[in-house]
């Protein structure tokens, strides 16, 4: 199981560049706010809200929105420029909200890091009214299939974060019906691996996994994987794929 120290802290880390290279990011959650209502609700919460891209369209929809991250540093850089509403460090897996509290649950790109599915859904049950919306983007295991074959050419060690398929929260006997679900494929194009690595790196999405093997595995593995990626370019340049799922649940 990853350590969510870690994983709060490479997040931290790239909060003030994570927007230069979050295009992608940025695509996604644009396309999860054309599932948004128009309809005002009394409390909206953005969890997982990183740097507050989402804050203007729910600060927008609220009266009163609770943004949470598990990165501090995330937090403050988002409340440092301007984003509204409350700013809470917490875990999406155990929230420090009160019981129905929320009328709406917004998450764009942050539930995938999540490990205990079941902990995670009976959450966001336990703080939404009966009535409530849950709109979510998040990514499936095949994202960055590319990255791990070609790790995998090389030795057995983890290098690439892996996720839980979230079609998995659908087996849970909860009182959610789901709206809507759709899944896409986002494919990123670099002119070289090293493009795609440092790219992950400055997001804070690089490998967090507790078996990922310390450094890059030595100059001549990384040279290595960098060969066996080859394999997948296309005219474009290096594909990245990413596994995306977005989701709406209301709470019966």
């Amino acid at each position: 199981m990853r350590d969510k120290r870690l994983v709060a802290a490479s997040f931290s880390r790239a909060a003030p560049r994570y927007d230069q290279v979050a295009g992608l990011q940025r695509r996604i959650a644009d396309q999860l706010a054309f599932w948004l209502s128009d309809t005002r609700v009394e409390r909206a919460l953005d969890l997982g809200s990183g740097t507050g891209y989402a804050n203007t369209w729910l600060s927008d929809r609220t009266e009163q929105l609770v943004n949470i991250d598990l990165a501090e540093g995330m937090l403050g850089f988002a409340k440092a420029g301007g984003c509204q509403g409350f700013h809470v460090a917490g875990d999406a897996e155990s929230l420090p909200l009160a019981d129905i509290s929320m009328d709406l649950i917004w998450s764009s790109l942050a539930l995938q890091w999540s490990e205990q599915p079941e902990a995670l859904i009976h959450e966001l049950c336990r703080v939404l009214r009966p009535g409530g919306r849950i709109l979510i983007s998040t990514l499936g295991p095949s994202t960055l299939f590319e990255l791990r074959e070609a790790w995998a050419a090389v030795n057995e060690q983890q290098h690439v974060n892996q996720f839980i398929s979230p079609t998995e929260w659908l087996n849970f006997k909860l009182p959610l019906e789901l709206v809507q679900h759709q899944q896409q494929t986002e494919v990123e194009h670099y002119s070289e691996v090293g493009q795609l690595l440092r790219e992950l790196r400055t997001l804070g999405a690089h490998n967090v996994n507790p078996e990922r093997r310390q450094g890059l595995g030595g100059q001549s593995e990384l040279k290595a994987m960098m060969q066996h990626y080859q394999q997948f370019r296309t005219g474009q340049g290096i594909p990245a794929s990413y596994e995306v799922h977005y989701l709406e649940f209301i709470r019966r």
